[in-house]
C-alpha cells in the first residue's frame, strides 16, 4: 500500500511580516506517530509544505493530512485533488475535530480527538475494506505505542529534527485554548511510561531536544521521574510550562540539572481580571516576577507568551505589556491577538455575544482580529499587536533587557539569543531557502548552554511564601 502524509502550510508561514524560521523548526511528529502504526511492506512519504514543495503527481492509495484551522482551505484543496485522482483521503487534526461537518465533504473518513485508538481501527478497517466514515477518540493512554517513524523526517529541513513528544494535552482548561475542544471524550492530559519516553530521548542523535508537549511540567511526578531519568545524559532541551509548575519547590531544579536551559512560559496577561475571565486559574495567586526570577538564577532562559484583546484590555496594555517583559530580562516574546477558535468556550460566548466578524479561517492566525474587542477598535488591535513586537525587538529594548542581567555572560547571550531570533529575518530566509536550517543547530546549542559553560551567574532564589500565593498584586496587574 502507498501512503503518503502531508502537513500543509498555514498561511501565516509564507507572510512577508513574519519569522519564516518560526515554520521550519519542528519536523510534522504527529505524523510521524501515526506512520508507527503502518506495515513493514507500506510504501510511507511524509511532506510537510512549511519546508518543501509539495509533488501533486503522485498516485497513493491512502492520503493522510494534518488540518489545523489556518491550513484548513488548503487541506480541502488537497483532499479534493487527491480523491479525484482516485486516493482514499483521511483527515483528521484540531480543526477537523472542531468542525467536523465542515470537513467531511471533502474526506473519505474522518477523524476526531487524538488518534492513538482510532487510527489502528481504521487501518485494520480499511485493510479488511470495511473503512467507516467517522472514527472518534475516547480511549486516551499512551503505553505501548510505537516507534515514531523519524526515518520518514527529512532532518537536515529543520533547524530542530531532535523535537519530541512524551504526553498529550494539558491539564489546564483555558477559554481561548483550542486543547480542551480536541480531548473532549476522554483524558485532557496523559503522558507515555517514563521508561519509554527515556527510551525515545536515548534513540535520538545530537545534543539538542525541544519538548513539544503543551505542559510538559503538567504532571509533576512523571516530569520529576523524566529529569531524574535524564540527568547525565549530556543534553541541552527546550520545553514549555507554567508559572505554576516554575514556582513548585525542587521540580525546576530537576529540570535545570538534566538540561533544560529555555522555558516557554504562559504569561498571556498582566491582568488578573483577565486571567479570571479566560478561566486560566493556574496563573492567578502567582507570582510572575518571583517566576522569571527562579529561572533566570538558574540559567534558563524565558520565552514569554501574551495575549492581547481580552476584554480588560485597552489602549495602554501594549506599552505596559511589552515595558514589563523588557524590564523583567525576558530573553523572546511571542504576542497573540485572541482569538476564538472554533469548539473553545471563548468561540462560544463570542458567537452567542454576536462578537465574530467572520469565519474566514484564513485570518484566524492570532495576528487578525476576528471579533469585537470590548474596549479597543479591531485596527487599535492589530495596530497594537505589530507594535508590541517592534517595541520588544528594538536593538534598545534588547540591550535593555540584557542588562537586567546580572553578569556579561547572560547579558552576551540574551543579546545573542533575542537578537537572532527577531533581527537576522533576511539571512533566516536564505538559510531557510539554501535548505540549510539545520547546518544553524551548534549555533543554538552554543548560545543556550552559555556559550560553551552551563553556569549560573547568580545564587538560585529560594521560594518564600509570597512566591506561591498572589503576594504582590504587582506581580500580575
Amino acid at each position: 500500500m502507498k501512503v503518503k502524509m502531508i502537513l500543509p502550510a498555514l498561511t501565516e508561514a509564507t507572510s512577508p511580516h513574519f519569522r519564516p524560521i518560526k515554520y521550519s523548526l519542528f519536523p510534522p511528529l504527529g505524523l510521524a506517530a501515526l506512520a508507527g502504526y503502518l506495515d513493514d511492506a507500506d510504501e510511507v512519504v511524509i511532506q510537510d509544505e512549511h519546508v518543501e514543495r509539495l509533488d501533486l503527481n503522485d498516485e497513493p492509495d491512502l492520503v493522510v493530512i494534518q488540518v489545523y484551522i489556518t491550513s484548513a482551505y488548503r487541506a480541502y484543496e488537497l483532499a479534493d485533488h487527491y480523491r479525484q485522482r482516485g486516493a482514499y483521503v483521511c483527515l483528521g487534526g484540531l480543526h477537523v475535530t472542531s468542525l467536523p461537518e465542515e470537513a467531511a465533504p471533502h474526506a473519505d473518513t474522518i477523524f476526531l480527538g487524538p488518534g492513538e485508538d482510532i487510527w489502528p481501527a481504521f487501518l485494520a478497517d480499511y485493510r479488511a475494506r470495511r473503512p467507516q466514515k467517522r472514527y472518534c477518540s475516547t480511549v486516551r493512554s499512551l503505553v505501548g505505542v510505537p516507534k515514531i517513524r523519524r526515518d520518514l523526517i527529512k532532518r537536515h529541513l529543520y533547524l530542530v529534527p531532535n523535537s519530541i513528544v512524551v504526553s498529550r494535552g494539558c491539564p489546564h482548561q483555558c477559554d481561548f485554548c483550542y486543547i480542551g475542544a480536541f480531548f473532549e471524550g476522554g483524558k485532557h492530559f496523559y503522558t507515555q511510561a517514563v521508561d519509554e519516553a527515556l527510551a525515545e530521548i536515548e534513540r535520538l542523535p545530537g545534543r539538542h531536544l525541544y519538548f513539544l508537549d503543551d505542559h510538559l511540567l503538567g504532571n509533576k511526578h512523571f516530569a520529576s521521574a523524566l529529569f531524574d531519568g535524564m540527568k547525565g545524559m549530556g543534553r541541552l532541551w527546550q520545553a514549555a510550562g507554567t508559572v505554576q509548575s516554575v514556582l513548585q519547590p525542587g521540580l525546576l531544579e530537576k529540570a535545570v540539572e538534566a538540561g533544560l536551559r529555555s522555558l516557554f512560559v504562559g504569561f498571556e496577561t498582566l491582568s488578573p481580571e483577565n486571567l479570571r475571565e479566560q478561566h486560566k486559574y493556574q496563573n492567578l495567586n502567582r507570582d510572575y516576577n518571583a517566576a522569571i526570577r527562579r529561572l533566570h538564577s538558574h540559567g534558563v532562559m524565558i520565552n514569554g507568551s501574551f495575549v492581547f484583546g481580552m476584554d480588560g484590555d485597552d489602549a495602554t496594555v501594549f506599552e505596559r505589556t511589552v515595558g514589563w517583559a523588557v524590564e523583567q530580562g525576558i530573553e523572546t516574546a511571542t504576542f497573540h491577538i485572541m482569538t476564538p477558535y472554533p469548539g473553545t468556550p471563548l468561540y462560544k460566548r463570542m458567537a452567542e455575544q454576536h462578537r465574530l466578524l467572520h469565519s474566514d479561517w484564513d485570518l484566524y492566525d492570532t495576528r487578525h482580529v476576528v471579533y469585537r474587542p470590548a474596549q479597543l477598535a479591531p485596527e487599535a488591535l492589530e495596530a497594537g499587536y505589530w507594535r508590541a513586537y517592534q517595541d520588544f525587538y528594538r536593538w534598545g529594548s534588547i540591550f535593555q533587557g540584557a542588562w537586567a542581567k546580572d553578569g556579561w555572560r547572560e547579558r552576551m547571550r540574551h543579546v545573542a539569543y533575542a537578537g537572532g531570533w527577531k533581527k537576522f529575518e533576511p539571512l533566516w530566509d536564505c538559510i531557510i531557502r539554501a535548505r540549510r536550517a539545520t547546518n544553524m543547530l551548534p549555533m543554538l546549542e552554543n548560545i543556550l548552554s552559555g556559550f560553551g559553560n552551563h553556569r549560573p551567574l547568580t545564587k538560585p532564589q529560594p521560594l518564600s511564601p509570597s512566591d506561591t500565593s498572589l503576594g504582590q498584586e504587582v506581580a500580575v496587574a
